[in-house]
């Protein structure tokens, strides 16, 4: 257990991926502009990578990359969904769909956006990002 946090659960659409994620009850989420954020409207907060574990799915994942091939753009094969990635500005860490949580465990979220189209400016400039993957 985490002191102050909660265990959140979660996964794919089809139910094939499963997971669970310790973070607060208040979630802090980026919603990025970047060109995959956009298309897939990729809204995530991030996490070190000692607080998720996945339960089931993991040969029913995929892993679309392009560009720097950092980020780990994982999806379930069965129903396309991105529960959960490998972000290009914490590669220990997760970044989990809000939206892909069951229900009950999230009391508020705030989203800030942040501007992918020019990724290497906006995570220099900010404050926090790189170390939301820290323990």
């Amino acid at each position: 257990e985490y002191r102050g946090l909660v265990k959140h659960t979660g996964g794919c659409h089809c139910g094939a991926v499963r997971f669970e994620v310790w973070a607060s009850t208040d979630l802090h989420v980026f919603n990025c502009n970047c060109s995959i954020c956009t298309k897939k409207q990729n809204r995530h907060f991030i996490v070190p990578a000692s607080r998720f574990k996945l339960l089931k799915g993991a040969d029913n994942l995929t892993t679309y990359t392009f560009n720097t091939h950092c980020a780990q753009h994982t999806f379930c094969k069965t129903c396309g969904v991105q529960s959960f990635y490998t972000p290009r500005s914490n590669p220990d860490g997760y970044g989990i769909a809000p939206h892909c949580l069951d229900d009950g465990t999230v009391q508020t979220i705030v989203t800030e956006d942040i501007n992918g189209k020019e990724w290497e400016k906006a995570v220099k400039e900010h404050k926090t990002i790189r170390d939301m993957s820290k323990p």
